[in-house]
């Protein structure tokens, strides 16, 4: 995914559900300047979501809970 991320950042932000962040991304995207910010954003969003389900999981492994 992060090689998603950073080839096309807008898709790796559709994937991951996040629809608005994805077009806005694409605009950004669309500027030769505008890569590098929209590859970063999508790698922190990756990593962020990633994070977060990892949370989840040790959460409810700590209450008992099967996913």
């Amino acid at each position: 995914m992060i090689a998603v991320a950073i080839l096309l950042p807008w898709l790796a932000l559709i994937i991951r559900g996040r629809i608005g962040q994805g077009i806005l991304c694409l605009l950004l995207q669309i500027t030769v300047i505008g890569w590098i910010p929209a590859a970063v954003w999508a790698i922190v969003v990756v990593n962020s979501d990633n994070q977060e389900r990892r949370h989840q999981e040790m959460l409810n492994a700590v209450r008992g809970e099967r996913s």
